[in-house]
């Protein structure tokens, strides 16, 4: 019996060196990710072990043909005026439970996910996330074999070159 490769259990493919001993990435709550196959900035995701799979705000999601799948990404938080259109293979709908523990049929694509000089394949279902804090969530699928969470820290992958997290982080207080 042959067995196909599953690129989505394939080994993460640093782009330079880095990590920890045990292969593991040690990622915060919230990174920076990239989406490299698309022309998207960098988007600010939450990194959720409690969700299943990994979700991207999208808008105008539409068949782009046989197999394929175009959307609108509005990556910065608050803002709807910065549309990227990114068009990816479609892998499937799949009914998923939103935290409201309402359940709603989502397009599933494929897209490469960067974090940090990390790169992998990561399937991502497609959503509505205007209320919701962060434009993208990394669920436990994602991270899976490849990150370690520290649920105290945030960005330890750094931040993409011309970001500044400043007004997302609250100043820390210091000793008088």
């Amino acid at each position: 019996m042959t067995h196909e490769a599953d690129p989505l259990n394939s080994p993460v493919e640093p782009v330079e060196s880095g990590g920890r001993e045990d292969g593991l990435i040690l990622v915060g709550w919230r990174e920076w990710i990239t989406l490299p196959d698309t022309s998207s900035p960098p988007i600010k995701a939450k990194v959720d072990t409690g969700a299943r799979s990994s979700a991207l705000h999208a808008t105008r999601i539409r068949t782009g043909g046989e197999g394929w799948i175009r959307f609108l990404l509005h990556p910065h938080q608050r803002r709807n005026d910065d549309p990227v259109e990114i068009r990816a293979p479609l892998v499937d709908h799949r009914k998923v439970r939103s935290s409201s523990g309402v359940s709603e049929p989502r397009p599933t694509v494929q897209l490469t996910l960067g974090l940090g000089p990390y790169r992998w394949p990561v399937e991502v279902t497609l959503t509505r996330r205007d209320r919701m804090g962060f434009r993208m969530l990394l669920g436990r699928t994602a991270l899976r074999g490849r990150c370690l969470v520290d649920p105290g820290a945030s960005f330890l992958l750094g931040q993409p070159p011309g970001h500044s997290t400043r007004s997302d982080v609250p100043p820390t207080e210091t000793p008088s």
